[in-house]
């Protein structure tokens, strides 16, 4: 089962049928499960699965077990029935670590109950510890140490769930991502908005006000064959970036998005996460006026080109609209616990022909016969 933002359930579901990795079995509420049918060779691709939060092998399944007190106590039964053996040969065979050392769990559950998600992390890993031979970490004393094992149990209101985390760590912790900046973008939906744009091998990928760089590291990661380049007003924006984008072929320099200094046309795609959702006040000419930036998302993007934007909401788009872009695709997510847009756009082609590579893509074609 796939863990995932709410909004991008059906992005992962895409992903696992576009990589052959199984069949979707359910799509839910954060949440999409496949049946991997593949050699155990090829189950190791779950991992690297970009749009997905985590991956989880599900351990057991029974009723919700409602909302009284005594429920926390009930769900001992999952841990009890949950085939250790079997769940570990799996964990191993999909690219996992090999034995336990240790269990924590998370759980989280819809509505109200009368019990805590601590009592049902305590009445679940006590006994999967006591099963396993192994130590167990409570949450209610703070973040687990390494090197334990994850579990999961989910309460929808129907059914109650345990599953076991295939990787050492969750997926959206990405290795690249060693500094941070407020405002920075969750990787994963960095990776769904770079394969909405359908970024193609000799690409120039641009971000106007690219911040910890996680747009264009996620755009290198699914096409290594691409110039990406990075701007930001703030320093330390800057910085981290360059830090993130370290043996990447990303290019990060500081710059007002209002005022890029990029010829016109050169983008064959914009990726971008402005500053209009409240974490992170727009400065420098953007301070002035939103429609400076829809303007310059318009300048440096070439014909046919595409850009993907999250907005905080729809109030954007006519801006978007009166300034040449065409909205063609428009996807409702959750992030940070406020609902936003992610926005495909695509500029105009002059005369609605195709086939024309832009100046974006003859110049790194050029760049590279030099």
């Amino acid at each position: 089962m796939a863990r995932c933002v709410h909004g991008l359930e059906p992005t992962v579901a895409a992903e696992i049928l576009r990589n052959g990795l199984g069949m979707i079995t359910h799509i839910g509420h954060r949440e999409v499960h496949f049946r991997a049918e593949r050699p155990a060779g090829a189950r190791r691709l779950v991992l690297g699965l970009r749009t997905a939060d985590d991956v989880f092998l599900l351990a057991a399944r029974g009723d919700d077990v409602g909302t009284s007190r005594r429920g926390a106590d009930a769900l001992a039964g999952l841990a009890a029935a949950a085939d250790l053996a079997v769940l570990a040969r799996l964990r191993r065979d999909h690219g996992g670590p090999a034995g336990f050392t240790g269990v924590e769990v998370s759980a989280s559950f819809l509505g109200r109950r009368g019990f805590t998600r601590y009592d049902v992390e305590d009445a679940v890993g006590r006994v999967l510890a006591a099963r396993l031979g192994v130590g167990y970490h409570s949450r209610r004393g703070g973040a687990p140490p390494p090197g334990h094992s994850g579990w999961r149990v989910t309460l929808d209101g129907e059914r109650a769930t345990l599953l076991l985390r295939v990787a050492e760590r969750p997926l959206h912790r990405r290795a690249y991502k060693r500094r941070s900046v407020p405002g920075t973008l969750h990787p994963p939906v960095a990776a769904a908005m770079a394969a909405m744009a359908g970024v193609e091998p000799g690409d120039t990928v641009l971000d106007p006000c690219c911040g910890a760089g996680t747009l264009l590291a996620e755009a290198v990661r699914q096409r290594p064959d691409i110039r990406a380049c990075g701007f930001d007003l703030a320093w330390q924006a800057v910085a981290a970036a360059r830090e993130n984008a370290a043996g990447l072929p990303v290019a990060v320099a500081r710059a007002d998005a209002g005022r890029l200094p990029v010829p016109d046309g050169v983008a064959d795609r914009v990726l971008a996460n402005p500053p209009w959702g409240g974490q992170v006040a727009p400065g420098g000419l953007l301070a002035e006026s939103a429609a400076r930036w829809w303007a310059e998302v318009r300048r440096v993007l070439a014909p046919g080109g595409t850009a993907v934007v999250l907005l905080p909401g729809v109030a954007e788009v006519p801006l978007g609209i009166r300034h040449g872009l065409t909205p063609v695709h428009l996807q409702r997510v959750r992030v940070a616990g406020a609902e936003s847009f992610l926005v495909r756009w695509t500029a105009p082609r002059p005369g609605g022909g195709r086939g024309q590579p832009s100046p974006a893509s003859r110049a790194v074609r050029s760049s590279r016969s030099r």
